[in-house]
């Protein structure tokens, strides 16, 4: 009995029984089908084998009458045997095609044939891509080692990619950013609270409540990094942190002495309270975990959520940081500017900022034990100061009843003021660039008027009255919402377009679970960022300090009594048959100095070659375009 014949790519065989189904490198539709016809084989004939006119069977076509096993297990061999034919022959006609047509074969194909009617990545405009830059260009400034210089543009290329990445993945954000129109000539500070409430929906409406505490009060307050948690804590020592949208409430304690300040630290688990005599940190049962004694008589807390800080300012005068992770004092540095009631941070680059009773503002960095800058504001003290989450902008309120922008890039100088009938207390940035500021018992916010514009203080954006004289004030991340503590307890209130409508969900999610908090804290620790790296321009970490490096290399060689890295004098090989004599080495040592020496002089040739033809280029007169001189023009008169 003869064998059956095997199938290949261009023979299909009829068999008995249920028909196999065909596999994706079995279709008509492979890389053959896309590819041009040139390329394709001119006589590709599928044969059929039929039944001859008698009845019987063609010479090689009968089918053997074997178990169904068998059959099942030749049928699995002739499907290997026509994957790896099929393979070789698309990799034949791969070699075979031109680059272009390699790109387009590669972007065209897929397993069901289709084409994509949109190849390549998508286009993105180079203002979107300019939105998302974080740093400039590499620009080589000093003279640098090959492999330094391949590293910086190495990472000046990814950080670009980076930038493209998030201006194509900025068309995939759900949410946009609310606001708050007015009819035609209506004014929006005149919209009451009840008025927005009425108009949004029912969840947003239930962001919009007051809370009575007026046997403890003043309150102030403190958002978690997710704006899912609240912490208050009263002048009389009432301290409470609850789920403010849920209204679930996780501890309530009163400490029995006067409470300055409270702030939540890296999670909503743990959180610092400045009492009257020392710190004291708390978990979110309200257990008292720590004293810190070293910290004494603070007035104002301070977060750093990045490098893991707690800076605390003291009725002394003294700004301490305080390593939360290891529990440890990383500095404590005298401001000598007399009580220290005023303090902020800037998100951007981790910079304290201090206001004193001189009217001044001084910067802070852990590393330094001098401010960084020091800027006059106004001319009396300085009750407040606020940083926007870009680290731009920064906004001083003085007793001189005067509002103040500065310009922190470089020139610290003052944009925009405006004198306001009762001077502002307190200072507060949304994440979109909104300013809050207290005045009494009346909280005015302004914004920008237009898209892309610089804030206006002319005219405030809305206006909302108090049940008291205010405390404290900060926006709520990621919510329209802003928190004010006052003399009577709390007050939630509703700011269209203040927060940021999309969150990262792998930094602050408001949503994560327990476990996801747990992973997010280990990844997080792993991250920090040392307190030695806080400086007023966080780009200069990608620099190289030239200056330090060569006062390195001259201590080093001080140290040894040579330099490591100069070239060894030429020492010529040793030569048989008398060939290394004294003379000889003489003259082979004279030679590689002397052909050293002219290259030195050809350097200093050519460039004394290339300055003189500058000179004669700025010497020469351009060109006229007029007509070319003639050899009759001698005669002219």
């Amino acid at each position: 009995m003869e064998a059956a014949p095997k199938p290949s790519s261009k023979a299909q065989v009829k068999t008995k029984g249920k028909k196999q189904p065909l596999r994706y490198w079995e279709g008509k539709a492979d890389e053959a089908s896309l590819l041009p016809s040139s390329l394709t084989a001119p006589d590709s004939v599928i044969v059929t084998k039929r039944k001859r006119e008698d009845g019987t069977q063609p010479r090689g076509s009968q089918v053997s009458k074997r178990p169904k096993q068998t059959q099942r297990f030749k049928s699995k061999q002739n499907q290997k045997n026509l994957k790896s034919k099929h393979n070789q022959k698309h990799l034949q006609l791969k070699k075979d095609l031109r680059p272009n047509q390699k790109q387009e074969l590669r972007l065209n194909h897929t397993l069901s044939g289709a084409q994509d009617p949109f190849p390549g990545p998508a286009p993105v405009s180079e203002n979107a891509v300019k939105k998302f830059q974080r740093s400039s260009k590499f620009v080589k400034k000093h003279p640098l080692k090959f492999v330094t210089e391949d590293k910086l543009k190495a990472a000046t290329d990814e950080e670009e990619e980076t930038s493209v990445r998030a201006a194509q993945a900025e068309l995939l954000l759900s949410e946009e950013p609310g606001f708050l129109e007015g009819e035609d000539g209506e004014d929006t500070s005149t919209i009451c609270q009840a008025d927005i409430a009425e108009a949004v929906d029912i969840a947003s409406a239930a962001k919009h409540f007051d809370l009575n505490l007026h046997q403890f009060g003043p309150y102030r307050l403190n958002y978690s990094r997710t704006g899912r948690h609240l912490a208050l804590c009263g002048r009389r020592g009432h301290v409470a942190t609850f789920d403010w949208i849920t209204k679930k409430l996780m501890c309530e304690i009163n400490v029995m002495e006067a409470v300055r300040d409270i702030r939540f630290l890296h999670s909503e688990t743990l959180f610092a309270v400045a009492q009257k005599r020392w710190l004291h940190i708390y978990d979110n049962q309200g257990i008292e975990l720590h004293c810190v004694r070293r910290c004494d008589r603070i007035t104002r807390l301070e977060f750093l959520p990045f490098h893991f800080l707690l800076a605390t300012a003291s009725e002394t005068g003294f700004l301490t940081y305080l390593d939360v992770s290891v529990g440890k004092i990383v500095a404590s540095l005298a401001a000598r500017a007399g009580r220290l009631d005023v303090m902020t941070q800037n998100p951007y680059n981790a910079i304290i900022h201090l206001g004193h009773s001189n009217g001044t503002v001084s910067l802070w960095c852990p590393a330094v034990k001098e401010p960084l800058v020091k800027i006059l504001c106004h001319r009396g003290g300085v009750r407040s100061v606020a940083v926007d989450s870009s680290g731009m902008y920064m906004a001083t309120s003085g007793l001189d009843h005067q509002v103040k922008i500065f310009d922190l890039r470089g020139k610290f100088q003052p944009l925009t003021s405006r004198a306001l009938p009762q001077g502002a207390g307190h200072l507060a940035f949304s994440q979109r660039g909104l300013l809050a500021g207290g005045m009494g018992d009346v909280v005015n916010i302004w914004r920008a008027q237009g898209q892309g514009s610089f804030l206006s203080l002319d005219q405030p954006y809305l206006t909302h009255r108090l049940p008291g004289h205010v405390h404290g004030l900060q926006f709520c991340p990621f919510e329209d919402v802003l928190g004010a503590g006052h003399s009577r307890g709390f007050s939630s209130i509703l700011v269209p377009g203040a927060g940021e409508p999309n969150f990262d969900g792998l930094e602050s999610n408001p949503y994560r679970s327990h476990k996801q908090r747990q992973e997010w804290e280990v990844k997080a620790l792993l991250e920090k960022i040392p307190a030695e790296l806080i400086d007023l321009d966080p780009r200069n970490l990608g620099e190289i300090d030239v200056i330090s490096l060569e006062q390195k290399k001259k201590e080093q060689i001080e140290r040894l009594g040579f330099d490591p890295e100069a070239k060894a004098p030429f020492q010529p090989k040793q030569k048989k048959k008398g060939r290394s004599s004294t003379a000889n080495l003489v003259k082979r040592k004279t030679k590689v100095k002397d052909q050293k020496q002219r290259e030195k002089v050809r350097q200093s040739q050519q460039q004394q070659d290339q300055q003189q033809k500058k000179k004669k280029k700025k010497l020469t007169p351009p060109l006229s375009t007029g007509p070319l001189p003639s050899a009759l023009d001698r005669f002219k008169r």
